[in-house]
């Protein structure tokens, strides 16, 4: 039996108690035998159901989802407690500071005329605190684990706020597009690498979002949504009808999402879903 206090009601170092606990002489032989490397996923997979707790706009959810992000944290910050580089302490005490430091028109004399400046002023800061002397090491920082669709929308904000590199209006990032499919369609009939050129076109598709202010993830996601929904309004008309999927030819198929979406689009709107 391990010494652990039942309470009423738990705060944050009770938290930090109990993983300590569980990775512990005595504790749980697979929390102790975790890694950084081993649960990398979790703590993925921990921040996207968070997010989906917020786009389903569920206070009991994102509280629990929260939670376990939190848990995350902490068990990240127990191995390197446990491996003597840091605690949690020291992981709470680097963000106070850099927040101080960034904020310097709360913590300090600086004046700013609105939320444009303070952006701006972030940027200025950060750079001068990740000591970038170039924007190619602006560009070189920004993590690779990210999304690939978030990953280029940063790398184009940056190119263009650091160095101006950019179009002055969507036209020009529409044309790359053309351009850029122009040459996935060489790539494919052999006179060029397709695994290139489709990656080319991928980030030409969010610069043009970018131009949109649309989030490119967002999006994307939307547009799958939707697909899910009109694949199921065609599944359901052919199950209706007595016919299997297999059993129907692919414009048979066609024809039945076709129908899926204008049906979606009477029943919500434009959007379909």
């Amino acid at each position: 039996m391990v010494n652990f206090e039942n309470k009423e009601r738990y705060g944050i170092y009770d938290l930090k108690k109990i993983i300590a606990i569980l990775r512990g002489p005595g504790g749980c032989p697979w929390d102790a035998e975790q890694t950084h490397e081993s649960i990398r996923r979790n703590l993925l997979e921990e921040a996207y159901e968070a997010a989906e707790a917020i786009d389903n706009q569920d206070p009991e959810h994102l509280k629990e989802e929260l939670g376990d992000v939190l848990m995350q944290v902490i068990f990240h910050a127990d191995i390197e407690e446990k491996a003597g580089n840091f605690n949690f302490d020291d992981v709470a005490d680097a963000t106070v500071r850099k927040l101080i430091f960034r904020h310097p028109h709360v913590f300090g004399d600086t004046s700013v005329s609105g939320t444009g400046e303070v952006l701006d002023n972030w940027e200025q800061l950060k750079r001068r605190e990740k000591q970038h002397g170039s924007t190619a090491d602006v560009l070189a920082a920004v993590a690779k684990s990210l999304p690939a669709l978030w990953r280029a929308e940063k790398l184009q904000k940056k190119a263009a706020k650091e160095a101006g590199f950019d179009w002055p209006d969507i036209s020009g990032a529409l044309d790359k597009l053309k351009e850029e499919l122009s040459e996935l369609t060489e790539a494919i009939s052999g006179r060029g690498d397709a695994f290139e050129e489709l990656g080319d076109v991928l980030f030409s598709v969010v610069n043009v979002a970018r131009f949109l202010k649309v989030d490119p993830e967002q999006a994307l996601s939307a547009a799958c949504d939707k697909f899910t929904a009109r694949f199921r309004r065609l599944e359901e008309t052919a199950e209706s009808k007595g016919v299997k999927l297999e059993d129907l030819s692919l414009s048979e198929m066609d024809k039945l999402y076709e129908q899926a979406k204008e049906a979606l689009k009477k029943d919500y709107g434009p959007k379909g879903v």
